[in-house]
């Protein structure tokens, strides 16, 4: 099954560094990557500022990504790396221009504040992928689904090596990404909706008592309320991880929606790249998940 973005063909991705400092070294062969796989890429030289741990101020950094969305022969945009820092660059994001120029916008982790709030504020498609430092020693799986993505196709997603934690089949808008940035961003006026959603969840570092308090307040604050389904991602490096699908199954009983777990995007080894914002369909008895 197949879903393309009403976008034209992607020939130039352009990078900017809404998080973190990054280890050049990383970015060149990630760079090298994309140009393997026919793009062109467009390097602005203000990625390479700093400022404390960041990639420049926030200011420098909103406005890098504000001039992608506004330049026709900017076809796509990727980040260089997660870390830190995305959340800052919100209220500098000129979400008028975003709208206006729909084009593929592609990271994770600390990007899932922008994934996020570019779904909300202004309906654009944005695809949790790779960013250009992780692509650089990425597999082959990796790379493809990249590839998939970006250039508008989307098969269906199989998730065989996964573990139904309650059953059933649904149908929303996938929205998620990393559990911390979530929760950090509630109370705020970025406080992602997730009415409707298929919500996709993962993390790194993590122990398992923190991941229980995040999804705790998150409840609390009812943003579970009305979501429709769940799908859970890698937890990468967080301790109890055996604990994870018990509490997953805590967290989501009242709500009577299927819980699925184990699919490959996230931190892991492997990072299947989704595309939010769209319709998808999950089905814990044939174990994948398909845009509409």
């Amino acid at each position: 099954m197949k879903n393309s973005i009403p976008l034209k063909p992607v020939k130039k991705i352009g990078v900017c560094a809404p998080s973190a400092r990054f280890d050049i070294e990383k970015l060149n062969t990630g760079l090298h990557t994309l140009q393997d796989l026919g793009f062109e890429v467009q390097v602005p030289d203000e990625i390479f500022e700093k400022k404390r741990y960041l990639a420049g101020d926030d200011i420098l950094r909103a406005n890098i990504i504000n001039n992608f969305f506004s330049d026709a022969d900017i076809d796509a945009i990727i980040c260089a790396r997660g870390g830190f820092g995305a959340m800052r660059t919100l209220k500098y994001l000129n979400w008028n221009v975003i709208k206006q120029n729909p084009k593929p916008f592609i990271g994770f982790s600390d990007i899932t504040a922008l994934l996020l709030s570019i779904i909300d504020r202004t309906g654009n498609l944005v695809i949790h992928g790779p960013n250009v430092v992780s692509i650089a020693g990425a597999g082959q799986e990796t790379i493809e689904s990249f590839y998939n993505s970006i250039t508008g196709v989307f098969k269906k997603i199989s998730v065989a090596n996964g573990k139904v934690i309650k059953p059933g089949k649904c149908a929303g808008i996938l929205k998620g990404g990393n559990i911390a940035v979530i929760s950090h961003l509630l109370g705020t006026m970025f406080q992602p909706d997730f009415e409707n959603a298929v919500l996709f969840l993962e993390d790194i570092g993590e122990p398992a008592y923190k991941i229980d308090r995040m999804l705790t307040q998150m409840k609390m604050a009812g943003m579970f309320e009305k979501i429709l389904g769940v799908v859970t991602g890698s937890f990468e490096k967080c301790s109890n991880d055996e604990y994870i699908e018990e509490i997953l199954f805590e967290m989501f009983e009242e709500y009577h929606i299927p819980v699925l777990s184990g699919l490959d995007s996230g931190h892991g080894k492997i990072n299947l790249s989704l595309c939010m914002g769209a319709g998808v369909k999950m089905d814990t008895a044939a174990m994948e998940i398909c845009w509409n």
